[in-house]
């Protein structure tokens, strides 16, 4: 699901890039912002950080005495995308291994679909292994997929979900 989110940070501005008119620092705080909400991938609360929309407020700098650098608390909003259980979505099948597919759904590059949660598809293997069907529906690599989110798993290392997913349900499967 896609959330409007609202968050602080603060940005920090080297004094090279302080200018006194102004115009060139609140230049020089965006692009700073955009640069570190870059490097941000995901959080457990937010999801996959995919744009900042607005920047809301720019607070009062402080000075670092030790290097002279300034550091200025930003409001901004942004927009995120995070996977709920019971949702409906789509992926992009990128493996198939006996036990099921891999997909990749927008920034979640980690969701499963086990041959458990497929009903009436078998996997057919060979050099370019799909699952197939009894009314020649097939999942193959490249294959677009609608399929409902059963659970996600938070982990922290890696900074992303991993979401399990099924097609038990009506209209999943392959999108023609």
């Amino acid at each position: 699901m896609y959330l409007k989110i609202q968050l602080e940070w603060n940005v920090l501005i080297t004094p090279e890039n302080l200018d006194p008119r102004g115009l060139l620092l609140q230049r020089s705080i965006i692009i700073r912002l955009l640069e570190e909400f870059a490097n941000r991938k995901a959080t457990k609360d937010h999801g996959y950080f995919l744009s900042v929309t607005t920047l809301e407020k720019i607070g009062e700098g402080k000075i670092r005495p030790e290097s002279g650098d300034v550091l200025f608390p930003v409001r901004y909003n942004c927009l995120t995308f995070k996977p709920f259980k019971g949702e409906v979505l789509k992926g992009v099948v990128d493996r198939i291994v006996k036990h099921g597919v891999f997909l990749i759904c927008g920034p979640v590059g980690n969701v499963f679909l086990s041959v458990k949660t497929m009903p009436d598809y078998q996997y057919v293997h060979g050099e370019n292994p799909t699952f197939m069907n009894n009314e020649s529906s097939k999942i193959e690599k490249g294959a677009v997929v609608r399929f409902v989110v059963l659970g996600t798993k938070w982990v922290e290392t890696e900074k992303e979900f991993q979401v399990l997913a099924s097609l038990a349900g009506d209209f999943l499967g392959p999108v023609s």
